[in-house]
């Protein structure tokens, strides 16, 4: 039989209608199942990732950079403390703006507060880099020294002068300056004469800090009013834009005012240095100057760093120290009846004999005093850090690099107290209160925050 071939359009025609229907429908129909199954997908894994995304933080609005511009401006106006108090107020414990067009987050959440406090990489703090060498700070000292390592390095010098041994001759040291004081006043001047307190009292908190840290001969007066000028200065620069120290006439005599008072503390470091040669022993001459001295001669600390650690350990007391006894005197005068309980307490304990180190842990009316009048006029309000890392703080996202403000005074002002906007020892006299944020103990006056469920 002859055979007959067939073209392929021909075969295609002969071929059953289901084949047909089968090789052209079959690869469409996957083809949508495909697209359509990878657009679910990709839908569910959008809608995952939104969930997963932390919230921003409530704040001002960008607005074009606007806001920053605002932001920033508000902090210069109104000042750090001002201006945290202000943003708290609008939008909440934790708020987003700007300083220098860097992203800010003010904080005062106690659980927020405290995981700031508790993380290494938040050991840092922010200000203009030009202010902070104009008053010594940058890379020096601990206060607002910036460098990780120097800081560590730095430190443990602190540490020591303010425990151990030194601490143990704080109490001693503090009546006999006081006692010295009040009887020069009393010796000096009329039944008429006034006195002004916080000079008084920043002499005193001078002259204990010298007595503990440096143990030299100084003119209290003339050191106290270059501690004024110094904080000035510290107060005008730190948040300044990098433009203000393009004209050095603007600013020149806040530098002039800086660098006065480390003058003054290098010339005390001549004078110590010149002490130690001349001691005999050298324990009789051994404290928190001899240590760093002995540290930049074993070439562990600079000569720039010895003179800045000097320096703030020296205008600490005449600050905050001498302003804290200060307020506590306005509330004494204000509250007779805390004045009473008080006075009291300290005759129940001591008798008619001198107050002794053994003594403070049973005046627990002068503690919960000295507590509740910090918390209730803070000398300082704030805490300005640095996020060294990526972090999420009750869940919201902080980046590294992001500025951080601790704003103490609104947080003292919070629920958990028994009577927050009132000055009264029942503050810090209760046991335990619990909040839905944190918890809140009170251990023998002593406030300690936890976050739920972890210690």
């Amino acid at each position: 039989m002859r055979q007959v071939v067939l073209d392929a359009t021909l075969r295609q025609m002969l071929k059953p209608a289901h084949q047909n229907i089968t090789a052209e429908v079959v690869p469409q129909v996957a083809s949508r199942a495909t697209l359509s199954l990878l657009l679910f997908l990709g839908l569910l894994f959008t809608f995952i990732k939104l969930l997963q995304r932390k919230p921003p933080c409530p704040g001002p609005s960008f607005c074009l950079g606007i806001g920053p511009l605002i932001s920033y401006g508000r902090f210069l106006w109104m000042g750090i403390g001002s201006a945290s108090n202000y943003y708290n107020a609008k939008y909440g414990e934790i708020v987003r703006v700007w300083i220098y067009g860097e992203e800010t987050i003010i904080m005062s959440r106690p659980s927020a507060v405290i995981h700031v406090m508790k993380k290494s990489h938040y050991n840092t703090r922010f200000g203009n880099k030009h202010a902070l060498h104009c008053l010594g700070m940058d890379e020096n000292g601990i206060i607002f020294n910036n460098n990780t390592s120097i800081w560590k390095q730095t430190r443990p010098y602190f540490a020591k002068a303010l425990s151990g041994p030194g601490l143990q001759r704080a109490l001693a040291i503090t009546v006999e300056s006081t006692c010295n004081h009040l009887e020069k006043i009393l010796g000096e001047n009329n039944e008429t004469a006034s006195v002004d307190i916080l000079l008084f009292l920043r002499a005193i908190t001078l002259d204990i800090s010298n007595r503990l840290f440096l143990r030299v001969s100084l003119h209290e007066g003339e050191i106290v009013a270059k501690i004024q000028k110094y904080f000035d200065t510290w107060q005008m620069l730190l948040l300044k834009p990098d433009i203000f120290f393009k004209f050095k006439w603007v600013y020149k005599k806040y530098e002039e005012a800086a660098q006065d008072l480390q003058d003054t503390m290098e010339s005390l470091l001549l004078k110590k240095r010149q002490e130690l040669r001349d001691a005999e022993k050298l324990q009789d001459v051994s404290d928190f100057a001899t240590d760093l001295i002995f540290a930049q001669t074993h070439g562990e600390l600079t000569p720039d760093n010895v003179r800045q650690s000097i320096l703030e350990i020296m205008i600490a007391g005449p600050d905050t120290m001498s302003i804290s006894i200060y307020f506590m005197l306005m509330l004494i005068d204000q509250y007779p009846d805390v004045q009473k309980k008080i006075t009291e307490e300290i005759w129940t304990v001591t008798g008619e004999r001198e107050i002794q180190n053994s003594d403070l842990q049973h005046l627990k009316i002068l503690e919960n005093f000295i507590n509740e009048s910090m918390r209730y006029q803070p000398v300082v309000d704030f805490i300005m850090r640095k996020a060294l890392k990526d972090d999420v703080i009750d869940g919201f996202l902080v980046k590294k690099g992001t500025n951080i403000i601790l704003n103490l005074g609104v947080m003292h002002r919070d629920k958990f107290f028994l009577k927050p906007h009132e000055f009264s020892l029942e503050n810090f006299a209760q046991n335990v209160i619990e909040g839905s944020k944190g918890k809140c103990e009170y251990r023998s006056g002593k406030l300690s925050l936890r976050m739920m469920g972890k210690k």
